[in-house]
């Protein structure tokens, strides 16, 4: 599949199967440009933006830098925003951000780079931000500037109600902004209030724009920037007045633009089997009448008089989506008659149970053998006063069977002493780290044995990407995928089931799934065959006309699949990385998710069932 347009637009936008070659694309615009404005010995102006959402970009241009020889020597930059008040060396600090992401790996003049100063006096901030402006003027203007978009809309820190006119200027940062930002801060209490941020004024005199997106997380308030009016609630709508603005989508981020969703609305289209049913299932649902109840009329008054007229009528239409729902219903999901081996990978130590621990729990029921593979330790997911709760255990454990009291105390001082010290968001030591990634592989064992798989079935693979001991994530490492490649050659499973999720706040599954992905092209390359089944993590769950299976759940099933997430005790009553304001834990986002898939199940006429696990199959 390769990038397209999307019509009907109100800001071009393009989409690419994955943010991958987004970002590719977007870096070699930057090419280009620096390498046009050098030869003309031009200086190139960029504003560029931080976050998860460019760094892919970045990466591609340190590679273009280190293997294209491309010159950055030339380049002026000027950054978006900066939290207030903030320390340059903070670890939550984008002048540091920008450092260690890009600058410091690319032949960028010091000179040359403007960040706004988190450190400006109170008293001083007016006439700072005066003269930021100015420093854009007299380099010649932002020849292009790279933007991401926020879930409330904003592009930098310009929050909902920012005017069209603003300027560079300090900002008190919307409650929305502050709830995202808090898992990267260890708490929404130590995110800053303030910030500094380029005015969407600003912004709109840059030459060129590109703002990018990425997820499915992102897909509602792209489709409110590029096709609603303007408002100032979404400051990103602004840009739909601009000469030169493209937004740069991946596939998950376009999940909600009215072309991608219901096509049929804005004109004639290939109707598809997959458009098929996802047409038929949204009129069941819309209309709130069962698959097999619809009408002729329903198919007419709601704009899909072209698909009842091509391939109808209703009934025939209703009959062939019901036959094809209820093929995917399985309540043997190894199959039956022979034992197979079934390989789950989970990204952190509790995706298993969380997200398919009822199938993990049919599946050995039915007999078939299990082995679960945890990618990464999970460890920046564990509160610092439950690593001193264990360490305070072990030690004092240690203390009253003597068994190595000295010890114990002193490593009791020096962990105590580590977190003391320790600022909100700033990396652990090695020592706590570790104790942290212990705590996550006691909890997994005893998940995965609540759900019936033994200890030795287990592995605890460590990928080297996460091993930053921050939420900033290294690119997967090529070792990561032949680890990867190794563990299917030794165990030789018929089937594999991977973490499908594309909101991933932080990017872990993802991560994990194009490793693993990489992994299974190799082995295919030298015959090695087997499924490949993708599940959702704790953050969305597959649209109902994306489902290929669903895993029916008893009571006593779910029952046993909450004792499994139970066990990642670490992880219970308070959720480490809430995804907004949604406060729910993770067994209850679960539950929820698997009594809604049966739900929706029931609404379409299809047999009612006490809770549904969806996983859909991966093809290549």
């Amino acid at each position: 599949m390769t990038s397209h347009y999307i019509p009907h637009t109100k800001i071009p936008t393009l989409v690419f199967p994955t943010s991958t070659q987004a970002a590719r694309h977007v870096a070699l615009m930057i090419e280009s440009l620096i390498r046009q404005n050098n030869s003309a010995s031009r200086p190139t102006v960029l504003g560029l933006a931080t976050g998860s959402t460019p760094v892919g970009l970045y990466r591609e241009l340190i590679r273009l830098h280190n293997e294209a020889g491309l010159d950055f020597s030339s380049v002026v930059t000027f950054n978006l925003d900066e939290y207030f008040p903030m320390q340059p060396t903070d670890a939550h600090s984008y002048r540091l951000w920008m450092q260690e992401t890009l600058f410091k790996h690319i032949n960028m003049k010091p000179e040359n780079i403007h960040i706004p100063d988190g450190l400006t006096p109170v008293q001083d901030v007016d006439e700072y931000c005066a003269r930021y402006e100015q420093q854009i003027r007299r380099a010649g203007g932002i020849d292009l500037q790279i933007l991401g978009i926020g879930r409330s809309g904003h592009i930098g820190f310009n929050e909902p109600g920012s005017t069209r006119h603003s300027r560079t200027r300090m900002v008190t940062l919307d409650p929305v902004t502050r709830r995202d930002a808090a898992s990267d801060f260890f708490g929404e209490e130590n995110v800053p209030h303030q910030a500094l941020t380029m005015g969407v004024g600003t912004i709109m005199e840059a030459r060129k724009v590109v703002i990018m997106a990425f997820g499915e997380h992102k897909a509602l308030i792209v489709r409110k920037a590029v096709e609603e009016d303007i408002s100032d609630a979404v400051t990103a709508s602004f840009l739909q007045k601009h000469n030169d603005t493209t937004f740069i989508l991946d596939q998950a981020a376009s999940g909600h633009l009215t072309p991608i969703r219901r096509p049929w609305t804005i004109g004639s289209v290939n109707w598809t089997r997959n458009l098929i049913r996802r047409a038929v299932i949204w009129l069941s649902l819309n209309v709130k009448k069962g698959l097999l109840k619809l009408s002729d009329d329903d198919f007419r008054e709601h704009e899909l008089y072209e698909l009842l007229r091509e391939h109808g009528p209703a009934h025939k239409l209703g009959r062939r989506v019901f036959d094809e729902m209820m093929e995917t219903i399985c309540t043997h999901p190894a199959g039956e008659g022979t034992r197979k081996t079934c390989l789950v990978f989970s990204p952190h130590p509790d995706d298993d149970v969380i997200s398919m621990g009822g199938t993990i729990i049919r599946l050995i029921e039915q007999g078939h053998n299990v082995h679960i593979a945890y990618m990464t330790s999970g460890n920046i997911a564990v509160f610092d006063h439950d690593a001193w709760r264990f360490t305070d255990f072990v030690c004092s454990f240690n203390e009253l069977f003597g068994l190595g009291k000295d010890q114990s105390h002193e490593m009791k001082l020096r962990v105590r002493e580590s977190l003391d010290r320790k600022k909100p968001g700033e990396s652990d030591s090695t020592e706590v780290l570790e104790i942290k990634k212990l705590i996550r592989e006691t909890e997994a064992r005893a998940g995965a044995l609540a759900a019936g798989v033994p200890p030795e079935q287990l592995v605890f693979m460590n990928l080297r990407f996460y091993r930053t001991g921050t939420i900033a994530k290294a690119p997967i490492h090529p070792d990561d995928i032949e680890d990867i490649v190794q563990l299917f050659k030794n165990l030789q499973p018929d089937q594999i089931y991977v973490a499908g999720e594309l909101s991933d706040p932080h990017g872990t599954h993802r991560t994990c799934a194009m490793a693993i992905y990489d992994a299974v092209r190799k082995v295919r390359a030298e015959r090695q065959m087997f499924e490949v089944w993708l599940y959702r993590g704790a953050w969305e769950e597959w649209e109902p006309h994306e489902i290929e299976r669903v895993v029916p759940l008893s009571p006593s099933d779910l029952v046993r699949k909450k004792d499994a997430i139970f066990r990642h005790q670490s992880q219970k009553d308070k959720a480490m990385f809430p995804g907004g304001s949604d406060k729910r834990e993770f067994w209850q986002r679960a539950e929820d998710r698997n009594f809604g898939t049966a739900k929706t199940y029931d609404s379409l006429g299809l047999p009612e069932f006490y809770a549904l696990e969806g996983f859909v199959q991966w093809r290549e």
